[in-house]
């Protein structure tokens, strides 16, 4: 199979921030554009450590930095900084065009050895990038001209959808070696649409637009982002015109406050999917608790009760989106057969089995409610499980560590639709985005990261997903609906990666 750029893009298409305070209107002429986000930035370097790999900040990076190959919003795949890109024949060897007449913030040109350098510190396992692994798979990285080419060490299919994707930056190899990676925290710089003015740890960043930016300078020239994780006060910060855009508010104020005059909103899927890591200790060996947990729940349920309609019951780590989804892989929801399962392990409604569950509360919308009601579900049929609420930070630290509790709610961010950004590095046991260890399930994935026949691999990984199905080693629960709220003074183009960008808002 010949890759090439054409043949991805045809497959993957299937404190001044608070100046604002008090505006006295919605339709008041906007100098600085005020969002209100649901998460903290913890590091500003975009390929290093937890935070590289945390799909939430995304749209943090992205409006700074570059990734090699952007992703339009609807996840069909642009022309960045690469150009055209490809493999040879016998898949040995990549090739990546590189943009000309790029800047740095700085002004420094941009250049392939920009690029070479970006990928040989990714593939270096000392830098810290997480998906080292994936990057590792190439060496002898050389930029010629506007050309960069590598030697395949070991063929990796979804090498150029990682482009598009977690740690897919590309850094400014002079500057980073003159500051080095703490000057670097402290004044990052990128090619991206906007360049950082002020950052504030756990309050607000202030961005200033690139005017040189190489794809046009964005509309609002100032844009102050408020770290806001808190629901509720991020339905104030919007109610209250203190800021002009926030998103993943409950869904019963998404309705009630599009319905207001000098608001509007928009909720669209997105490539995310909520779903509840099970960690194979303790009574999760047990298949017949993991059958039974996954039975009780009632999606639809909760999906119309919690989520007022906004979401898509799911039964596996793959989204309509995805590239694997197969449809014919369901769980239901059976009470009775629940009940069955767990007595054949001595539980029942008087005698429960007993775990903890993890989950975050308010990061996503009715995340710890819809606990609350999986916990709900489950004592009916002889499970009672302990909540306990964290930040997200703390979840990326304990599946790590493979120390999450049995149970733990998480947000699955895919925005490439890769089967292996999905199923594979959830249920991987060596990744460190899994606490799956179950040799059977290993076994079954080995193979499949490095098949070069494109059918049989996938094929092969909707296999997997059905074996996972059948033996709960995981329950997914939705493909969410990402609920956005801006004034009407404001443009918004939602991106089904998630990430929201300022520099595809407009003034309307």
């Amino acid at each position: 199979m010949k890759l090439s750029r054409r043949s991805l893009l045809k497959t993957s298409a299937a404190a001044a921030a608070f100046a604002t305070v008090g505006l006295p209107s919605f339709a008041q002429e906007i100098d600085e554009l005020v969002i209100a986000y649901n998460v903290n930035l913890p590091s500003w370097d975009p390929t290093v450590g937890p935070s590289a790999v945390n799909p939430t900040i995304q749209g943090f990076y992205q409006s700074v930095f570059d990734l090699y190959i952007p992703q339009n919003p609807d996840l069909s795949f642009g022309q960045g900084l690469i150009t055209d890109f490809g493999w040879n024949d016998d898949q040995t060897k990549i090739w990546m065009e590189v943009r000309d007449g790029v800047t740095w913030h700085n002004g420094d040109p941009f250049t392939a050895e920009d690029v070479a350098w970006s990928l040989e510190r990714a593939a270096n396992a000392e830098t810290g990038n997480p998906i080292q692994f994936i990057w590792g798979k190439v060496e002898n990285i050389t930029a010629e001209g506007n050309r960069v080419t590598a030697d395949v060490k070991e063929y990796e299919p979804t090498f150029f959808k990682w482009m598009s994707f977690l740690t897919g930056y590309v850094l400014p190899k002079k500057y980073y070696e003159e500051v080095g990676a703490d000057g670097f925290e402290a004044a990052p710089i990128g090619t991206g649409p906007y360049m950082v003015e002020k950052f504030e740890r756990n309050a607000f960043v202030r961005l200033k637009a690139n005017e040189n930016y190489w794809g046009g300078a964005p509309a609002f020239k100032n844009v102050t982002i408020k770290f806001v994780t808190d629901a509720a006060s991020r339905v104030a910060e919007i109610e209250s015109g203190n800021s002009h855009v926030t998103l993943e508010v409950p869904y019963e104020e998404f309705d009630r406050l599009k319905a207001k005059d000098g608001i509007e909103g928009v909720a669209e899927p997105i490539s995310d999917i909520g779903m509840i890591f099970l960690n194979d200790i303790d009574v999760m060996t047990d298949p017949n608790v993991r059958k039974a947990a996954a039975l009780a729940i009632d999606k639809g349920l909760i999906i119309e009760r919690l989520l007022s309609g906004y979401g898509v019951p799911i039964d596996t780590m793959q989204t309509p989106d995805y590239a694997a989804y197969d449809e014919t892989i369901t769980v239901g929801h059976d009470n009775e057969k629940a009940k069955e399962l767990l007595a054949e392990s001595g539980y029942s409604v008087d005698n429960p089995v007993k775990f903890k569950i993890q989950t975050t509360k308010g990061f996503k919308p009715k995340d710890y409610e819809m606990v609350q009601a999986i916990v709900g579900l489950w004592r009916k049929v002889g499970i009672e499980a302990e909540i306990e609420v964290y930040e997200i930070a703390k979840h990326y630290e304990l599946r790590a560590a493979d120390t999450l509790a049995p149970a733990a709610f998480y947000n699955w961010g895919n925005s490439v639709g890769d089967p292996t950004t999905s199923t594979g590095f959830a249920m991987f046991g060596p990744s460190p985005h899994s606490v799956w260890d179950g040799e059977e399930t290993l076994n079954m994935i080995l193979p499949l990261w490095g098949e070069k026949d494109e059918a049989k691999r996938i094929e092969g990984w909707k296999a997997v997903d059905r074996h996972i199905a059948e033996n709960a080693e995981v329950i997914p629960l939705l493909q969410y609906v990402q609920p956005i709220l801006h004034v009407s003074a404001v443009n918004v183009v939602p991106h089904r990666s998630g990430a929201l960008l300022p520099h595809l808002m407009t003034r309307a």
